[in-house]
C-alpha cells in the first residue's frame, strides 16, 4: 500500500484501551507536563537572573532545562490529545516533525552532558587554567557545537527517511519513531541503517565514552587530593553523574525497544519503557540540579521567598 501523498496518515497502534481511566491518565500526564514546564523554567529563570550563576557549568545546566522544555513540548500536547481520542492517526508531516524533535532532543541531551563533563574535567584536573580555557568564547563555541551538530546530522537522517516509499502505515508506538517508519519501507534501507549508526556513534556513543573518560580522570585526581577537596568535587559532580546515568539508560531503553518485536512485551510495560526518555530526564534534571547544587538551591529559595511563594 505504497502511499506518499499529502493525505497519507500513520496509525499509532500502541495506545491501550483503558476506557474511562483515560481521563485519569490525562489529568496525571497534564500535571506531569505542567511540573516539567514549571521546574525547568525556574532553573532557566534563576540562572539567567542571578549574576553569580553566570558561569559555564550553570549556563550548560540551563541549556539542559531549555532542551527539556523543547523535548517535552514536542511530545506532550499531541500525547494528551491522543489519550482522549479513540483513533490515533498522525499526518505524514506531523510524524516527521515529531521524529525530528525527538531525535534532536535526545542528541542535545547527550552532547550537552558531554560539554558539562568537559567543564568539570577542566575545573578539577586543571583548576589553575580553568578561567583561561573556559572563556566566554569557548562557552559559546561548545554550546553552539552541542546544538548545531545534532541539528544538521538529524536533518540529513530525516531526509533519508522522508524519501523512502512506504508499504504500510502502522507504527507500534505511541509516537513516531524513525526506525519504526524505516521498517515500513518498500525498498532497501541500508543507507538509512549505516547513516543511523553513524549519527548514534557521533551524538550518543561518543559523548558517552567521553563522559566516562573524563570522570575516570576526575576520580584519579580526587584519589590524590585532600578530604576537603574530594568533598567539594563530590558535591559538584554527583548531579552530573546522576543525570548522565539516567539519560544513558533511557536512551538505550528506547533503542532496544525500537529494535525488538514490541508485540512480545506487555502493552503497559511497552508504553512505559517507550516514554522513559521523554519523561524521566525533564522531571529529574531540575530536581537533581536544583536540590543537589547548593548555589542553585539557594537562589531558588531566595527567588521564591522574594515573591512570597514560600516563607
Amino acid at each position: 500500500m505504497e502511499n506518499n501523498s499529502a493525505s497519507f496518515h500513520f496509525n499509532l497502534t500502541m495506545f491501550v484501551n483503558i476506557g474511562h481511566y483515560r481521563y485519569l491518565a490525562f489529568v496525571f500526564c497534564l500535571l506531569l507536563y505542567s511540573f516539567m514546564i514549571s521546574a525547568n523554567f525556574v532553573i532557566i529563570l534563576v540562572v539567567s537572573r542571578e549574576r553569580t550563576l553566570h558561569e559555564p557549568m550553570y549556563i550548560f545546566i540551563a541549556l539542559l532545562s531549555v532542551n527539556s522544555l523543547y523535548g517535552s513540548t514536542g511530545f506532550f500536547p499531541r500525547f494528551l490529545m491522543d489519550l482522549l481520542l479513540d483513533t490515533h492517526f498522525m499526518s505524514r508531516s506531523a510524524c516527521f516533525t515529531q521524529i525530528y524533535i525527538f531525535y534532536t532532543y535526545i542528541s542535545f541531551e547527550m552532547t550537552i552532558l558531554g560539554i558539562i563533563a568537559y567543564d568539570r574535567h577542566v575545573a578539577i584536573c586543571n583548576p589553575l587554567h580553568y578561567h583561561r580555557k573556559m572563556t566566554h568564547k569557548t562557552v559559546v563555541l561548545l554550546a553552539s557545537s552541542a546544538c548545531l551538530i545534532p541539528v544538521f546530522t538529524i536533518a540529513v537522517g530525516l531526509y533519508l527517511s522522508v524519501r523512502l516509499p512506504l508499504c504500510g502505515n502502522e507504527i507500534k508506538r505511541v509516537f513516531c519513531g524513525n526506525w519504526n517508519v524505516v521498517k515500513l519501507s518498500c525498498v532497501s534501507t541500508i543507507v538509512n541503517n549505516i547513516y543511523g549508526m553513524f549519527v548514534t556513534i557521533l551524538t550518543i556513543i561518543f559523548p558517552l565514552l567521553y563522559v566516562l573518560y573524563t570522570y575516570i580522570q576526575i576520580v584519579a585526581t580526587c584519589w590524590k587530593g585532600s578530604a576537603g577537596f574530594n568533598q567539594r568535587v563530590f558535591q559538584s559532580c554527583v548531579p552530573h553523574i546522576i543525570s548522565f546515568v539516567i539519560n544513558s539508560l533511557t536512551v538505550f531503553c528506547d533503542i532496544a525497544l525500537s529494535r525488538n518485536n514490541i508485540e512480545e512485551i506487555n502493552p503497559f510495560l511497552a508504553v512505559i519503557f517507550s516514554l522513559e526518555f521523554v519523561v524521566i530526564p525533564p522531571v529529574l534534571n531540575p530536581l537533581v540540579y536544583g536540590l543537589k547544587l547548593e548555589q542553585i538551591r539557594r537562589e531558588i529559595l531566595r527567588l521564591f521567598t522574594r515573591h512570597n511563594i514560600i516563607i
